[in-house]
């Protein structure tokens, strides 16, 4: 059985580039020259197929591609059938209705038979539905954000990440509809080898997010803080303490995620440690 999976991935843009840095830091080695569309991994069983990115939750469907890493609001418009496997946590975005800066915004409701433009348009009529708003839904791919000074629409309903664009054509965000990453998601038949073969991908890109989220920390401490210092530091089990060189002394090591490590400093220093490093992981496998 043939055990090599066709992974889709955007062949440009922000997404592109986030999936592709993933790939890499997962030990998985292809060339992807410019304007090529298919690559084979030299180290892993792997093929990768560069498409648009409308069309990859299609592909993926259909069986061409067996894997596909897209941004979830383009797999929840498109409604096509796949699985979705995992969150990545990068290429975050969300999907807003922004209208004119002087309009005065009181809520939801002032959507009601109004004119809105989007790119969305299963993602917006889902949203109004579940508000009771009935509004007329103006499909158009690209510069949505200009429909308003046009006069195409009355507001716009489109993908945010800065709020900038909309800053500079005059709009302003008033509802948050959507939140999106990047997710990887899969044919919903796959072969059990190919499956085998996903679930190998999986365990490197789940060891890889592991590995961004947390860091491993090393300090000393005199003995008699060692009590102390364990109650406030965090580990995957518990810390290791191994003793210094110098007699009464220890060097306490653990791993701990990197948005709590402000958040302990002051208690670690106020337990008596000192010298604190704090290390980037490579890897790390739970």
């Amino acid at each position: 059985m043939n055990s090599t999976i066709r992974i889709a991935i955007q062949k440009s843009g922000r997404l592109s580039e986030d999936s592709l840095n993933l790939i890499k830091e997962c030990g998985i080695q292809f060339n992807n020259g410019t304007g090529k569309l298919k690559s084979e991994s030299s180290n892993f069983p792997a093929e990768f197929l560069f498409l648009r990115d409308d069309d990859i939750p299609g592909y993926v469907a259909d069986g061409v591609a067996d894997v596909g890493i897209i941004g979830e609001n383009v797999l929840v418009e498109t409604g096509k059938a796949v699985e979705l496997v995992h969150r990545l946590g990068f290429s975050k975005c969300r999907l807003s209705i922004a209208v004119e800066r002087a309009k005065d915004y009181k809520g939801v409701t002032d959507l009601q038979g109004i004119s809105i433009a989007t790119s969305y348009p299963r993602i917006l009529t889902q949203f109004l539905e579940e508000n009771g708003v009935r509004a007329d839904i103006h499909e158009i791919s690209g510069s949505v954000e200009i429909a308003p000074s046009i006069g195409l629409a009355s507001a716009v309903c489109d993908i945010v990440s800065s709020g900038s664009t909309l800053m500079s054509n005059g709009l302003k965000e008033v509802e948050v509809i959507f939140r999106s990453e990047a997710v990887l998601i899969a044919h919903r038949q796959l072969s059990a080898d190919r499956r085998k073969t996903l679930d190998q991908l999986l365990f490197r890109i789940k060891s890889v997010q592991a590995a961004r989220n947390n860091k491993y920390i090393l300090l000393n401490a005199p003995k008699e803080a060692v009590p102390a210092i364990i109650q406030v530091l965090p580990g995957m089990k518990s810390p290791t303490v191994v003793p210094l060189a110098e007699s009464g002394w220890c060097s306490i090591h653990s791993v701990i995620n990197e948005n709590d490590f402000w958040a302990i400093i002051d208690n670690l220093r106020a337990a008596g440690a000192q010298g604190i490093l704090v290390v980037p992981i490579e890897k790390m496998i739970l």
